[in-house]
């Protein structure tokens, strides 16, 4: 099976270099008391609940510049019970901990994502749903490759990736451009055909302007019960033979009330729940103490 970390772009290794360059900007302090004998550690994968292990480029990644050697124990992507030994860290004790916590954070917000997102498959797939579950572009600033990662890990399509990779227009690009077919004519002419449209809609007649327009994709924004399958149903009805378009809801999307959006009249169901907000799981690293010669 080809592996997630064959996605990352070249760039990715520098921004390891950056997070390793926040963390000790100056001198090193806690290094200079353990100094630099070999020395192995546990990376142990705690917390309460059923998790997935996600972000082990990430890991592999930050203790590598640290020429320190990572044997994992399980693979990316398996979920394991907490406590669980989940790899083996070696190297110099000052090139460990300089690595430690910078490893953890990442590797917690990664697989936090990545458990998020697998319970909201899990959750929709048992309800009957056959659609597209999604993230959103709602990620933090300098770290969206991880919490993408996390998403794709955990089984979930991780949405438009940038403002450049797909044109979607929502109600402050509507406003100022005039109307909604205006907005879609303006973006078709510079964005050309290799490009999907997405359009946020708050009613019906909206709706059936983005088609009219030629957008690709309908997101009903905040439709819930009836009202969304209703909608969707005389939509794809209305328009059989005459236009092609996904149907995609959004918008208040929690794990609660999962089930009543999980419908498959919709094709795409988007939620920034899945990275937002979510629980990180917890990892520690420690340092075992040297061998005795028997």
């Amino acid at each position: 099976m080809t592996e997630y970390a064959h996605l990352l772009p070249p760039s990715w290794k520098a921004i390891v270099t950056d997070w390793l360059a926040e963390d000790t900007p100056s001198f090193d302090w806690g290094g200079y008391v353990v100094g630099e004998a070999h020395r192995e550690a546990f990376l142990l994968g705690k917390g309460k609940t059923t998790a997935v292990l996600a972000g082990v480029p990430f890991v592999d990644e930050i203790f590598a510049q640290l020429d320190c050697q990572v044997e994992w124990h399980m693979k990316e992507g398996d979920s394991f019970e907490p406590v669980k030994r989940v790899a083996t860290v070696r190297g110099k004790a000052r090139l460990l901990l300089l690595g430690e916590r910078v490893a953890l954070n990442v590797l917690a917000r990664c697989s936090g994502i990545a458990t998020k997102s697998k319970r909201f498959k899990d959750i929709a797939r048992a309800n009957g749903y056959k659609g597209v579950i999604a993230g959103t572009r709602k990620t933090t600033p300098g770290f969206r490759i991880v919490e993408k990662y996390g998403m794709l890990v955990g089984g979930i399509d991780p949405h438009r990736n940038d403002l450049s990779s797909m044109i979607m227009l929502k109600d402050n690009h509507i406003w100022s451009s005039g109307s909604i077919t205006a907005a879609i004519t303006q973006a078709r002419e510079v964005g050309g055909f290799s490009l999907l449209l997405d359009v946020e809609v708050t009613s019906e007649a909206e709706a059936d302007e983005a088609i009219e327009a030629g957008a690709d994709i309908i997101m009903l924004d905040n439709f819930e019960g009836e009202a969304l399958i209703s909608t969707a149903t005389r939509l794809k009805e209305r328009w059989n033979g005459k236009r092609k378009f996904l149907i995609e809801t959004s918008g208040g999307i929690e794990e609660d009330n999962l089930r009543e959006r999980a419908i498959n009249e919709v094709d795409i169901l988007s939620t920034s729940a899945i990275h937002q907000s979510v629980q990180h799981i917890d990892f520690s690293l420690k340092l075992q103490a040297p061998k005795k010669d028997i």
